[in-house]
């Protein structure tokens, strides 16, 4: 016979398979229609960034995901082709604390990548990494190794979640909010989560996205 505690342990399970089961069932839902649609789309960024710059269509980056397991994330690209490296000498001049380099006027990013960038555009190939599996339509947002790191213990939980497209980071400031600002976020999105705070947030950012609050 099963205790009180051994009971809500496996209501708790039960719960959260139940949340990861539909999560994942949205997720594949919205992606595979979105990719369709948005076909005509990608053609023309991609023949944009050919012409604008040398360079591939995609930018292509090792990203930590779900209990830190690694995995390659896809974006438009949206800087020059030697802007690895030039990293170094670009961290100096970031604009945020800690490990996570940010820089609102940044010299690597190409005319096309602007644009790209303050319409969010450039993170759409992202839903082959939600079809796939490795991301979710909402989620802490993906991290390079070098920054998870640096993390502090506490802010190595937003890793018990699925990396998303979007976050409550993202409706909450974006790049105008602090790093801590950020893990805060992550954190409360880490302890609340549930389909009906997924569909709160997929909503907002469409707001955001429109607006383009705190991209760059």
């Amino acid at each position: 016979m099963l205790t009180a505690v051994e009971a809500r342990v496996g209501t708790t399970r039960r719960q959260w398979l139940s949340y990861a089961t539909a999560k994942r069932v949205m997720d594949v839902l919205v992606s595979v229609p979105a990719l369709v649609a948005i076909i005509p789309l990608w053609v023309v960024i991609a023949v944009a960034i050919k012409l604008d710059s040398p360079g591939p269509v995609l930018f292509v980056q090792e990203r930590v995901g779900f209990s830190g397991k690694h995995f390659r994330c896809f974006k438009f690209r949206t800087m020059q082709i030697d802007a690895e490296t030039r990293l170094a000498e670009m961290r100096r001049r970031g604009e945020v604390e800690g490990p996570v380099y940010k820089l609102r006027q940044d010299p690597r990013v190409t005319r096309v990548g602007r644009i790209l960038r303050r319409t969010s555009m450039d993170e759409v190939p992202q839903l082959l990494n939600v079809l796939s599996g490795e991301m979710s339509l909402v989620g802490p947002r993906p991290c390079i190794p070098d920054h998870v790191e640096h993390f502090r213990p506490d802010d190595l939980i937003r890793l018990n979640a699925k990396p998303g497209l979007t976050c409550l980071w993202v409706v909450s400031g974006r790049s105008d909010c602090t790093v801590e600002g950020w893990m805060a976020a992550d954190r409360d999105y880490i302890a609340r989560q549930s389909l009906g705070l997924d569909a709160v947030i997929l909503l907002k950012t469409i707001f955001i996205v429109i607006s383009c609050r705190g991209a760059y």
